[in-house]
């Protein structure tokens, strides 16, 4: 085995009684907060438990979130309000299906949590142990020597090296391998009881398509009427114009054949300032960047082209459904634009880069920060686009910023 293999198992151990000390410590507090949940439930029969219970079940559920979000494969619930009446609290956190799994999954990770996340954890610590114990013999008096496999005492370097070196190496094997697959086990536990039915994952599923359709359909609407207000108020009214122009053009023929002229540039004027609208109206339906190059050579034109010094950094795309290019290229626009309209930013990056059948932007920028949907910003039209093709849009804006918006998309064929 080289250097690099045995670095290699050390660390991934080492992860793995990190994760299993994380158990520990976990299950240890649920040996608490089980206890003091069933003793609130029983109090609910006299009215103190009412008002008792609901923060416990808020307690229990950022715990099973923190090991939620540790599995990576179900998306943490948002925390509930605490409502105004003590009843209708508890019965909104009771009905949370996922409650219910948070008390299916507590008393099993109080017992037998605790106990898999300390073996895992000493295990990986007991190669330090015997080091210590067989290094140090001779601090122990002769009466009682040290003893630390099949009762062999130690009352000398020999004898050390003889029962220590032995020891030393199984315990090394157990450390190695005993706390991944403990870990493993407490990880699989927790992902079999805190995994929701296919019933649930079904009915999330639909309620998020439901939610994306109806966003896809306003955000079709809002287009549309986009569309409309631009051609009413800007292509119509040049065309109106024109049609002015060339009708007096037409009447000077016979009495002013001098007026012509200039009515005539003037009409020319408005034709192609018309055209200049439609041609600028279909490149906000679709922009031709798109199609005469790919997305990642639209996105350095976008960047380029920003008020705000910007980086792009631009990774192997592969192909791209032209509906997901559509919506991360307003994406970044829209936020690049914010970046520089509302943030006051001094500097901007956008990384954009495919794994697997995820497309993810992230748009940096180091301005003031504290951007929030419903304030004029874009970030509900952004959303709309995103969700529409099935992607996730996420905004870190803290007052001060910086502001990192994230989008992922899938873009399999």
């Amino acid at each position: 085995m080289d250097l690099s293999t045995a670095r290699t198992y050390v660390s991934r151990s080492a992860r793995a009684a990190g994760y299993c000390a994380i158990v520990a410590v976990r299950g240890l507090a649920l040996v608490v907060l089980v206890p003091a949940l069933a003793y609130s439930s029983v109090l609910c029969l006299v009215g103190v438990g009412l008002l008792v219970l609901p923060p416990g079940l808020r307690l229990l559920r950022r715990l099973a979130d923190a090991e939620r979000a540790r599995l990576g494969r179900w998306a943490a619930p948002p925390a509930r309000p605490a409502g105004a009446h003590a009843r209708s609290t508890l019965m909104t956190v009771l009905s949370d299906p996922a409650t219910r799994r948070d008390l299916r999954w507590a008393p099993c990770m109080a017992i037998f949590g605790t106990l898999l996340g300390l073996v895992g954890a000493v295990l990986f610590l007991f190669p330090a142990a015997v080091l210590v114990l067989v290094g140090l013999w001779w601090v122990f008096p002769a009466d009682e020597p040290v003893k630390v496999m099949m009762n062999i005492p130690i009352d000398g370097w020999g004898s050390a090296l003889l029962v220590g070196v032995p020891q030393f190496v199984l315990s090394v094997l157990l450390a190695v391998t005993g706390p991944p697959l403990i870990a493993g086990l407490a990880a699989a536990s927790s992902r079999r009881l805190l995994a929701p039915s296919a019933a649930t994952v079904l009915a999330e599923r639909v309620a998020a398509l439901d939610r994306t359709r109806s966003g896809a359909i306003q955000a079709h609407g809002d287009e549309l009427r986009r569309i409309e207000r631009d051609l009413h108020d800007g292509t119509q009214a040049r065309l109106v114009s024109l049609a002015m122009q060339l009708g007096l053009a037409e009447r000077a023929l016979g009495c002013d054949p001098a007026a012509v002229g200039p009515l005539l540039t003037r009409a020319r004027e408005g034709t192609e300032e018309a055209m200049a609208e439609l041609r600028d109206l279909l490149r906000s339906v679709y922009p031709p960047v798109l199609a005469d190059r790919d997305l990642a050579g639209a996105l350095s034109a976008v960047v380029a082209r920003c008020p705000v010094p910007a980086a792009a950094h631009l990774g192997e795309l592969g192909e791209v459904p032209a509906q997901v290019e559509v919506a991360v290229y307003f994406a970044v626009t829209e936020a690049l634009t914010n970046a520089a309209k509302h943030s006051h930013a001094r500097s901007a990056s956008v990384t954009l880069a495919r794994a697997g059948d995820t497309l993810r932007a992230e748009i940096t920028d180091d301005g003031r920060g504290g951007a929030a949907e419903g304030r004029g910003t874009g970030l509900s039209g952004m959303r709309r686009r995103v969700e529409a093709v099935d992607g996730v849009l996420r905004v870190q804006s803290p007052p001060g910023g910086p502001t990192v918006i994230t989008v992922e998309c899938p873009c399999a064929s």
